[in-house]
């Protein structure tokens, strides 16, 4: 830590009692005593607060005595003053602790260093552990509980002001030697400023505490107050806003300590998020400071010194190297929560709107969903309204949803429901009341006008390989897109499924099957955020067009609709456009606006003709549809875009697609260099590709390609980005793909099935094989339609 959070041993003031001694009866070699010191040396100087020049010196000297029970004896003479704690073990390694003669002063938000000694007259070597009832985290983790009960209060919350622990990593150990005399390293950070007081007790075991319960000590801590550094923060366009800083010292420890973290600030994150004006406590220091507004903006690090005669203000300038929102594309992402997972549910269930919206502001998403669903359910359906929450701001929309997980249905795939109107089921009182398979619970959604589909959707779908489409049937076993092959054959029931929370390849091949066959589902970007990723919310993003002011419903008619993509928010694949010319447009409201059941209708459709086959024509924008009366080249355009650094980062490119981050524009990278692939896909088949330099520019693509026969098309850069797909029907024919497609669809079904049957409630399970059979006849007839 160094100077960075000003570890400072604390002499011996004049007048106090010397530490413990161990007893001059017993002698101990000076040799690994000395050897002991010397690694408490070196662990002192890694933690950055060496001792004394003069001590060290003296150390030197009492080393180089040749009269060993005098060098051991001038060695306790120079670290007893900063011994904290005076730990005694006796034959029957009963442990018994005292004050030592170091002065209690800490400092607030910092960590500093005492010694313990050790007089090991039971030459035990099991660890050495200390507990305080005013030490630990602040909170207790969510474990999923709708109604959790309380077991950390508030009261007990803000007793656990300190955090103690034992230094034990190298060079330092774990173990006592057994020697019997040795030191180890004791560090108290805390969290307040002021007069403390902690209860401090150590032991080598269970049942090694001294009888009469003295192996623990009451000390009374005074904390120096930490400096209140003012943060100045700015837009690229010079205005005040709010971004996101990972603040650590020399030895890479983070500020504020996560485990004295409550919301706002997220134990389980490393940054902070702080608006131009708010502050940091530090002690005094030297600190490396990571500052970002999100993936459209370029991360900067730059250093400061935090001493007393330091800035009492930092200012700092965010660089945006991408605004989408100026092409009219607004980013969303549909899936965070305020609860479960790495939330915690005490001191509170959970944290409050006024807490998300920072994340929403410092991550610069305009629009976000706040889903409700099974951890601390009861508590936080009440930040429900059916409308936008107060906090939103003009282009930082945030809206509070459900998604139905942790509900009796989890099992068949957990959904996502958006802008509901009433978010109770009818006729449930608890969640153990709501259906336990999902196409009843889509048709109630999108009876009140619901945008609704499922989330992480992979899960359940994994397949071996990379090949899209693979023809592998998965084991449809868990809760992403599982009961999605059967919802997609009803008609207006579900709008999209989510991506770039689970492996590409796993997500993108239900998606490409059910595109083959003639359905028309979206995709749409989620984070599940903190569960899959509890680094950010918006790491997986859906880019909706939306021409005029930004809304929360112009956002989901982009999303539902088909004119958006999905991205990891540095890779952007905007004005995806086939034949030419400008973007398609659907006019039609919210509530009319719905991908249809059967195979040959679609939302944003466009029923006009090509005017002039190859040769320019109408032109049409991702999610609408095209007509031609024979085959026909086509052109297709995009504004491209993607952002790299310099250097790999070899730490994501050598991952399996299989293991997080699933999305990022890493991954693509060509090689060494900064470049990555656009391609272009007909019916799941990449049919045309260009790089593109990820230099942060926008850059106009340009693609001919040619199409034989009815079919989607869709641009991608994996596993960065996909667009949705412009359909093109070729002499009035449906699009029919892929026959393999439909039977691996049939197929799916089946196994669905043999999956999802045993969980759902015998009185629904009538319904529940309707709906299954009648997937099957769908399929059955798209396969008889499929002439390859």
């Amino acid at each position: 830590m160094k100077l960075a959070i000003a570890l400072i041993l604390c002499r011996m003031v004049a007048g106090q009692e010397a530490a413990h001694r161990h007893d001059a009866a017993t002698p101990i070699p000076l040799q690994p005593l000395a050897q002991q010191v010397r690694q408490l040396e070196d662990a002192l100087n890694y933690l950055g607060q060496p001792l004394p020049a003069a001590d060290q010196r003296r150390i030197n000297e009492a080393i180089g005595n040749p009269d060993e029970a005098a060098a051991v004896a001038q060695l306790q003479a120079i670290l007893d003053p900063y011994v904290l704690l005076a730990v005694d073990i006796n034959p029957e390694s009963r442990v018994k602790v005292e004050q030592g003669a170091a002065k209690p002063e800490l400092v607030e938000a910092g960590t500093r260093l005492f010694l313990v000694k050790v007089a090991n007259n039971g030459h035990v070597t099991a660890p050495l552990n200390v507990e305080s009832p005013n030490s630990g985290n602040v909170y207790i983790r969510s474990n999923g509980n709708a109604a959790p009960p309380m077991q950390l209060t508030a009261r007990e919350s803000a007793e656990r002001w300190a955090d103690i622990s034992l230094y034990q990593q190298p060079p330092m150990r774990r173990r006592l030697t057994g020697l019997a005399l040795e030191y180890t390293i004791l560090e108290i950070h805390s969290r307040d400023a002021g007069q403390r007081s902690a209860k401090i007790a150590l032991n080598v075991g269970q049942g090694t505490q001294d009888i009469g319960f003295r192996n623990d000590v009451m000390i009374v801590f005074t904390a120096v107050p930490a400096r209140r550094i003012v943060m100045r923060v700015k837009d690229e366009k010079g205005r005040p806003t709010l971004a996101s800083f990972v603040i650590r010292d020399r030895l890479d420890r983070i500020y504020p300590l996560p485990a004295k973290r409550l919301a706002p600030d997220f134990f389980f994150q490393p940054q902070i998020y702080r608006a131009d004006g708010e502050t940091v406590q530090l002690p005094a220091g030297y600190y490396t400071v990571q500052y970002s507004g999100g993936p459209e903006y370029v991360p900067h690090t730059r250093e400061f010194d935090a001493a007393e005669a330091g800035p009492a203000e930092i200012s700092f300038q965010l660089d945006r190297w991408i605004d989408p929102a100026q092409y009219g594309w607004y980013s969303g992402d549909h899936h965070i929560h305020a609860a479960g997972c790495s939330h915690y549910m005490n001191p509170t269930e959970g944290v409050t709107p006024k807490d998300m919206i920072r994340q929403i502001l410092g991550e610069s998403l305009n629009t976000a969903s706040v889903l409700t669903w099974g951890p601390d359910y009861y508590y936080q359906k009440q930040f429900f309204s059916a409308s936008d929450h107060p906090l939103s701001k003009p282009d930082r929309i945030m809206h509070y949803d459900l998604e139905v997980s942790g509900f009796p249905s989890s099992h068949a795939g957990h959904i996502v429901l958006l802008n509901l109107k009433q978010q109770d089921y009818p006729g449930a009182k608890k969640i153990e009341d709501w259906p336990t398979w999902d196409l009843p619970i889509f048709r109630w959604a999108k009876s009140q006008g619901a945008v609704v589909g499922f989330a992480h959707s992979g899960f359940g779908l994994q397949v071996s390989g990379k090949e899209l489409p693979s023809f592998e049937v998965p084991a449809f076993d868990s809760i992403g897109a599982n009961e999605y092959i059967v919802d997609v054959t009803h008609p207006d029931t579900v709008d999209f499924i989510s991506a770039v929370d689970t492996p590409y390849v796993w997500e993108l091949n239900i998606w490409y099957h059910t595109l083959n066959v003639g359905f028309r589902t979206r995709i749409a970007g989620e984070t599940d955020f903190p569960c899959i990723y509890d680094g950010r919310v918006g790491m997986g993003r859906t880019y909706s067009k939306i021409d005029g002011p930004m809304s929360y419903l112009g956002w989901l008619k982009g999303l539902q609709s088909g004119y958006s993509y999905v991205s990891d928010g540095k890779t952007h694949l905007m004005n995806f456009r086939v034949n030419g010319g400008s973007s398609g447009t659907d006019d039609r409201p919210l509530s009319s606006v719905g991908v249809r059941g059967s195979s040959v209708g679609a939302s944003g459709t466009d029923d006009r003709p090509l005017s002039s086959v190859g040769a320019g024509g109408s032109s049409v924008g991702a999610g609408a549809e095209i007509r031609s009366p024979g085959p026909v080249n086509l052109t297709v355009t995009l504004s491209a875009a993607a952002y790299l650094p310099d250097v790999p980062d070899q730490a994501i490119r050598k991952l399996p697609y299989d293991q997080k981050p699933y999305w990022d524009v890493e991954r693509a990278r060509i090689g060494d260099t900064r470049e990555v692939p656009v391609e272009i896909v007909v019916n799941g088949k990449a049919v045309a590709r260009q790089n593109l330099l990820a230099d942060g520019k926008v850059r106009e693509l340009k693609f001919e390609v040619p199409v034989k026969e009815s079919s989607w098309i869709a641009a991608r850069t994996l596993p960065a980005a996909h667009t949705n797909p412009v359909f093109v029907l070729v002499g009035g024919k449906p699009v029919r793909a892929s026959r393999a497609s439909g039977e691996w669809c049939l197929n799916a079904v089946n196994q669905c099935w043999t999956q999802k049957a045993p969980r759902i409630a015998p009185a629904e399970l009538v319904e529940a094989r309707k709906a299954y059979d009648h997937a099957r006849d769908v399929y059955r007839q798209l396969i008889r339609e499929s002439e390859r």
